[in-house]
């Protein structure tokens, strides 16, 4: 069996980016004059709801409001992702360790190099052009995003298109992911799973996950060769 592509999951994965998000949303919620703000107690309960439009709508009825509207939380979803890629552009956001250089060996041994997220395209252009100074097409081959996608992490259809897309078999990619519901998103996809636990996702359950490490500098997955040897049966 021959390892030919990997699949990124974005925030918490590529980039420690959830303040940046959480900040996002709660300028956004003041500037539309709502007292929501979101604590860094209330957002890592949140994410567990995958999707911007999904966690405001889960906030909303969790305190038992009946406003927002639906059509009202789509308009405020836009202003917080235009305020968001205001936040991070021309800023020095940073690639978690082992990003760079993974995807870097993967492009140089022929591999493709794709992602699969929940958040939408110009969430990832953003980051992209923080991060690489480029735009997300020029450093990935594949991009599935979940606003292309009708049903959201945990659900497998965001990896099932970027698998699609890349041309390959589950069994010939591994997936990157930071959290509980994008490790059962992937492996219902057919995709064995690296976890690298983020700030917001380090107390959740990764029981299930093939392998998980600090980062993707850990020796065991810092090559392609070692990446290789994962896909081949025991």
């Amino acid at each position: 069996m021959t390892l030919r592509a990997l699949i990124f999951d974005v925030d918490g994965t590529l980039s420690e980016t959830e303040e940046a998000h959480r900040r996002a949303f709660n300028e956004t919620f003041a500037e539309a004059g709502m007292d929501w703000h979101w604590s860094v107690e209330d957002y890592t309960r949140l994410l567990k709801t995958t999707g911007g439009k999904e966690r405001m709508r889960a906030f909303r009825d969790h305190i038992g409001a009946s406003a927002p509207s639906d059509e009202e939380i789509a308009a405020l979803h836009k202003a917080k992702t235009a305020r968001y890629g205001a936040l991070v552009e021309g800023r020095a956001l940073s690639l978690r360790p082992g990003v760079a250089e993974l995807i870097a060996a993967a492009r140089a041994a022929g591999l493709k190099v794709a992602v699969a997220t929940t958040t939408n395209r110009p969430n990832v252009d953003a980051l992209c052009r923080a991060c690489w100074g480029k735009e997300a097409r020029e450093v990935f081959d594949v991009i599935a995003a979940g606003d292309e996608v009708v049903a959201k992490k945990p659900a497998p259809d965001v990896f099932d298109l970027a698998v699609k897309r890349l041309g390959v078999e589950p069994s010939e990619a591994l997936a990157f992911e930071d959290s509980r519901n994008g490790v059962i998103s992937a492996q219902a996809a057919g995709l064995r799973v690296i976890v690298t636990p983020s700030r917001y996702t380090a107390a959740e359950d990764f029981s299930m996950a093939e392998w998980v490490v600090a980062d993707l500098g850990a020796r065991n997955i810092a090559s392609i060769e070692a990446l290789s040897a994962l896909v081949q049966p025991a």
